[in-house]
């Protein structure tokens, strides 16, 4: 049986995260483009001493050579990629992006926030 370390990989940064994520929509509520929501969130993480990158590029590899870019929206801790939404529901395409995005930046954890309506949290985690 898993231990929790196990099942949800960086948990701690991940739950500090997701509850910055409520403190921002409980601030701006609903309504907003995804870029607000970002930069909000971006500013309640730094407050919260977590360390982040915004719009960080990410080149995509394939047999060693690169074939194309994407920009992440927030890198947290350079350990938790985070994916800003701001639309009525979140859609399986939303989800294999993410893992996509995990898979090339080589890391183990990913968030899918979307601020809609209220606060939804997917966490994915990719292993090799």
């Amino acid at each position: 049986m898993q231990n929790d370390s196990e099942k949800y990989p960086l948990k701690d940064l991940t739950e500090k995260i997701i509850g910055c994520a409520y403190t921002v929509h409980n601030e701006l509520g609903a309504g907003f483009v995804e870029k607000v929501y970002e930069n909000a969130l971006a500013i309640e993480l730094r407050d919260h001493a977590i360390n982040v990158a915004q719009q960080k590029p990410i080149r995509v590899s394939y047999r060693g050579k690169a074939v194309g870019d994407f920009v992440a929206d927030l890198v947290a801790d350079d350990n938790v990629l985070v994916e800003v939404k701001a639309v009525k529901a979140l859609t399986k395409e939303f989800d294999a992006k993410l893992l996509h995005y995990l898979k090339a930046t080589g890391l183990e954890v990913g968030l899918l926030i979307n601020f809609g309506e209220s606060v939804q949290v997917r966490r994915k985690v990719y292993t090799r």
